[in-house]
């Protein structure tokens, strides 16, 4: 059976199509069968993750009835496959974002997982996806407004009947400024909890150069999070040792 998680954030910005591309390929190196869906029709940008950001038929063109979904799916070296979007302005024309849970349907049994990258918000387009979806998994920041918005993903989410597989915690840095991981799990309470990614200048790097960074940098402490999430998603134990930085490797103490 194949599992439809539509991956949403709420808030713009949290780092949610990075993780969308970094979990498929987690989930690929496992030996999953993935497909990563680019659901956001008005700002696409899961291809340009990927270094590919021009596809010969897109999930625009499936929407508008030109083309049979299994036509835009791709296979990319690093092991997933992608339904991309079409980046032009001319692409957007004649578009709806509710025919995307018919166009799913010729994908049942062809993956066992499908993961759609939402828009940012909780627009047209987000709703599409996450009705669209069996399950909803929720990215956000530990700063108040995103956990706010990721806090109203999950009611809506709820409104829709889709059920809420958890929520990741992005670009953890530590910082006095930002929220407790005891204060997030307040706030979304009744969550399950999937983990914490650190801020790593080791995805920046990655992004820079369109590669995942579970493939770029494959012993990197958000690498190792995120290959941990991914087996959580499945049900499977994490294989891989965390790295530490050194400065808790020299000072174990210091932490949060």
């Amino acid at each position: 059976m194949t599992r439809i998680i539509a991956v949403v954030s709420g808030k713009g910005g949290v780092g949610k199509t990075t993780m969308v591309a970094n979990l498929g390929t987690a989930l690929a190196k496992m030996g999953k069968n993935i497909i990563i869906l680019d659901a956001n029709l008005t700002t696409p940008s899961l291809g340009m993750h990927l270094g590919v950001p021009l596809y010969p038929v897109t999930l625009h063109d499936v929407l508008k009835g030109r083309a049979n979904i299994k036509d835009a799916v791709y296979s990319h070296e690093s092991g997933v496959r992608i339904v991309p979007a079409g980046i032009s302005l001319r692409d957007m024309r004649g578009v709806d974002s509710k025919d995307l849970p018919n166009a799913l349907l010729d994908l049942l049994g062809s993956a066992e997982i499908i993961l759609l990258d939402a828009s940012a918000g909780l627009g047209r387009e987000t709703l599409a996806a996450i009705e669209a979806a069996d399950e909803m998994l929720v990215v956000t920041n530990p700063e108040i407004s995103a956990v706010t918005d990721a806090l109203k993903a999950v009611k809506v989410a709820e409104q829709l009947g889709t059920r809420t597989a958890g929520f990741i915690v992005n670009r953890v840095s530590g910082k006095s400024h930002e929220m407790t991981r005891r204060d997030i799990l307040n706030m979304l309470d009744n969550v399950n909890f999937l983990g914490e990614v650190p801020e790593d200048i080791a995805v920046q790097r990655a992004v820079a150069t369109r590669i995942p960074v579970v493939n770029h940098s494959p012993n990197a402490a958000a690498s190792n999070e995120i290959m941990r999430i991914a087996a959580g998603l499945v049900g499977e134990e994490h294989r891989f040792k965390p790295s530490m930085p050194w400065y808790k490797k020299m000072f174990p103490f210091m932490g949060r």
